[in-house]
């Protein structure tokens, strides 16, 4: 390898593995995932909901860029791939220095360390042995594991508390690149769709994001579906009652609401929407034979039923027009809603198959109601709901999750745990008493370091005073008297 490729690597090194570079990839990545979470995102979608939202140049202007579909979009896998890169570069141009200041904490401080330390104390000692017996029992007391350090002129006595906070960035590292590993491995090998299903339909097929169909080993079936809404109208609350069926068996079964899904075989499925499919799921009538003889009887009447009302006649629902409108001499739904529905009973004579049409409303020119062997009044109408789930496969959510507990993890001991480290040496100051010199350092907040140590130090001055007390010979005065 030439000198100039080796300069080209060293700098694509340098800038990969600097702070800078990996803040504003990370920055970038941020904004782009944000972006991801306020721009509508298929499949999850409708498309009619896509359509209303925005026009439709900036709907294709949208799509092209991939900010429709963000998560899967190959340039974010790029920048993905970037930022881990920049982590892992950082980290190996740094990780050695901190493992050895971790692995090996400097325990015996010399001289010139002693100078220099900027959080220093002397205590009078009358003896070395002593003066680190008291700081030794302090120390244990405060949790500092003491350790003494003996050397072939000097003894010393070291304690610390925390040294796993000199590693929580390196954590922090970790975990960022466990999120983005299961963010690459969703986008290149996961997927996501949508499937619509009425209570007691089942499907296997998922609807993918790009217009075609996955097939999925079981299937899903509905077992009904509905929704809560608030005193004004507005939805509350949707739901619905899933079951799993595998080899013709149920396997699992759970009622699913936003944010709490189904899954089964990695495979998740979220609640998404619910509506009206424009179809009667049950329609109440009242029918009472036309010619006065019998009783008025309720029958519930469903989509492709065929109701018997005795030996001879049965009833079914031949139409239902939820808005409707007469034009031209032809009924029309004017909406899917509603507003204005008309049902068509086909009422049939079994022995002389004969057919009635119904019409309730009667409407003119189209119904004979007058010719039905029944009376029918509408008492109640029953609408077909859908439930729309969307359908995922995350085969990377293992490891975003192991990304995120461990990211808590080291945002824990990076805010809370300080490594916080303290020297004892028994030594001849400039005057040259003995004194028992005491060191502290901490990695972070300076301030409240200063008064732990200030109170460590007091301690060890109380325990050298009651130790010196306790040594002292005793004074007996003997009193006589007659």
């Amino acid at each position: 390898m030439t000198a100039s490729h080796l300069s080209a690597s060293r700098k694509i090194w340098q800038t990969l593995s600097s702070i800078k570079t990996g803040v504003i990839l990370l920055i970038v990545a941020v904004i782009v995932s944000a972006a991801g979470t306020v721009i509508l995102q298929r499949p999850a979608t409708d498309p009619e909901e896509m359509q209303r939202a925005y026009s439709a140049q900036m709907l294709r202007l949208l799509d092209g860029l991939g900010l429709t579909d963000v998560f899967h979009a190959w340039w974010f896998v790029l920048l993905l791939v970037l930022v881990s890169a920049s982590i892992v570069a950082a980290s190996i141009q740094r990780f050695p220095n901190s493992w050895r200041y971790f692995s090996r904490p400097y325990k015996s401080p010399n001289q010139t360390f002693q100078k220099a330390l900027a959080t220093q104390a002397e205590i009078p000692i009358r003896d070395e042995e002593a003066g680190l017996a008291a700081a030794e029992r302090v120390f244990q007391r405060a949790g500092l594991s003491p350790e003494r350090m003996v050397r072939e002129n000097s003894f010393s006595l070291f304690g610390e508390r925390n040294r796993i906070s000199e590693m929580a960035v390196y954590i922090v590292h970790t975990s960022l690149l466990l999120i983005f590993l299961g963010g690459i491995v969703d986008a290149l090998y996961g997927w996501s769709g949508f499937v619509a299903l009425t209570r007691g339909e089942s499907s296997s097929q998922v609807a993918l994001r790009n217009g075609s169909q996955r097939t999925l080993p079981f299937a899903v079936r509905c077992d009904g579906a509905g929704e809560e809404r608030y005193a004004d109208g507005t939805p509350k609350r949707w739901w619905s009652k899933l079951a799993v069926i595998e080899a013709g068996r149920e396997i699992v079964r759970k009622e699913i609401v936003v944010n709490d899904p189904l899954v089964y075989n990695g495979v998740r499925f979220y609640q998404a929407s619910y509506g009206s499919t424009g179809k009667v799921d049950k329609l109440i009538l009242a029918a009472t034979p036309a010619n006065g003889q019998g009783t008025s009887k309720e029958i519930a009447l469903g989509t492709d039923e065929d109701l018997p009302l005795d030996a001879d006649t049965s009833v079914r629902i031949a139409e239902f027009i939820p808005d409707y409108v007469v034009r031209d001499g032809q009924v029309y739904a004017r909406s899917a809603e509603v507003e204005n529905p008309a049902v068509h009973l086909a009422v049939e004579s079994r022995k002389s198959g004969k057919l009635v049409n119904v019409w309730l409303p009667p409407i003119e020119g189209f119904e004979q109601n007058a010719s039905s062997p029944y009376k029918f009044e509408a008492r109640n109408l029953q609408m077909a709901y859908f439930t729309g789930l969307q359908v995922s496969h995350e085969p990377g959510q293992w490891a975003v999750w192991t990304g995120v507990i461990l990211m808590g993890l080291g945002l824990v001991i990076v805010f809370y745990l300080v490594h916080m480290r303290f020297w004892a040496v028994p030594v001849r100051n400039a005057r040259g008493r003995l004194v028992l010199w005491v060191g502290g350092a901490a990695n972070k907040n300076k301030d409240v370091f200063e008064q732990r140590f200030r109170k460590l130090v007091q301690e060890i001055e109380s325990e050298i005073k009651l130790q010196s007390e306790a040594c002292a010979p005793a004074h007996v005065t003997s009193l006589a008297g007659n």
